[in-house]
């Protein structure tokens, strides 16, 4: 895999080495092979990512589905292995971490999965549930892990315990049933929650209620918080940062409410000009969307791989040099030519 170490410039973040989250340079390509031929090239997932997560922080991932978002989570996650670059966690780098201290990695880490129903096994109760991951990473004592059940099944709001423990996943509702999966990532008391679409498969009546019961966790718990979305609506409950990714890589980071309400980068126009944010006017409004499709990440095109979808693009700019990050005010940052003094023009 040799052209995997050619240098390539991406989004340059401001780094601390002294967060407790790093994604250095990270790349995660996968592997194709065609039968009989051997090797196919590589769907390059993740590709020179970089930023940092402070402890009590909180961040959101937004973009479209094949944006690369999942593969940068199960990285994080101790699931896939960094291409090139590193994750390093609490002073940790993922890749010299391998058998038991894996397994320690992890269990610093709560992840918090889209569809709570497939999240949970349908033959083990909540008590079994619970009890699990405390088993797995050898806490013995009973009376330990009943003290920490009734704590966390307190604080997300699910009571009475008694009533509780012994019931089966189908005997809970969708709410519920992503309460138990917030207090399951919860039960190891880690320092990083991953949450993962943590309301996509819920009722909207039910969306902000599970927002702000994780919002009030990370606030006393202080726990840093990789919040991973495609809906821009719900991060304004959640986050301090939102980080914007399109085809592998990061092309914008700001504060949310910056972000939010001075957008810079096309793609990030065309994301929230499609949110759907609880209005009765868009039921009368058609939203324009990109045109085109996401490109394919086994050969991704020159220069910005947005420029085939995107309505400012300069020809002999856009679609041959890979843009640089540009910080257009303070701590907003937009990987676009458009920014650029010599060669765009701001949109």
């Amino acid at each position: 895999m040799s052209d995997v170490n050619a240098e390539i410039s991406a989004v340059d973040h401001i780094t601390n080495d002294q967060a407790l989250l790093q994604i250095k340079d990270l790349h995660v390509w996968y592997e194709l092979k065609r039968f009989g031929f051997g090797h196919a090239g590589y769907v390059r997932a993740v590709d020179n990512v970089r930023f940092v997560l402070e402890q009590g922080e909180a961040i959101a991932c937004v973009g479209e589905s094949g944006c690369g978002k999942s593969s940068l989570m199960k990285t994080i996650l101790g699931l896939n292995i960094p291409t090139k670059g590193d994750v390093i966690f609490d002073n940790t780098s993922l890749s010299q971490t391998k058998g038991e201290d894996l397994r320690r990695y992890r269990s610093k880490i709560g992840y918090i999965q889209q569809d709570p129903f497939g999240a949970l096994p349908p033959f083990m109760n909540v008590q079994s549930i619970l009890e699990e991951p405390m088993i797995i990473n050898g806490i013995k004592d009973k009376q330990e892990r009943r003290r920490r059940i009734e704590k966390i099944l307190e604080e997300v709001k699910l009571t009475p315990i008694e009533q509780v423990l012994p019931k089966f996943p189908h005997m809970l509702s969708g709410g519920q049933q992503q309460r138990v999966v917030i207090a399951r990532a919860m039960i190891m008391e880690p320092k990083l929650l991953v949450a993962d679409e943590p309301v996509s498969m819920l009722d909207a009546s039910v969306r902000v209620e599970i927002l702000r019961l994780l919002r009030k966790l990370q606030e006393e718990h202080h726990l840093a918080v990789l919040y991973i979305t495609h809906d821009l609506s719900t991060v304004r409950y959640f986050s301090e940062y939102i980080f914007v990714m399109y085809a592998g890589q990061i092309v914008e980071f700001a504060r949310m409410e910056d972000l939010l309400d001075n957008p810079k980068h096309p793609y990030t126009l065309a994301l929230l000009e499609a949110s759907s944010d609880p209005n009765a006017d868009n039921a009368l409004v058609q939203r324009e969307i990109p045109k085109g499709e996401p490109p394919s990440l086994v050969n991704p095109p020159k220069g910005c791989r947005f420029h085939p979808r995107c309505p400012y693009m300069m020809e002999g700019i856009c679609d041959v040099l890979e843009p640089p990050n540009i910080e257009v005010t303070p701590k907003h940052l937009v990987a676009c030519w458009l920014y650029d003094e010599e060669k765009g023009h701001a949109i």
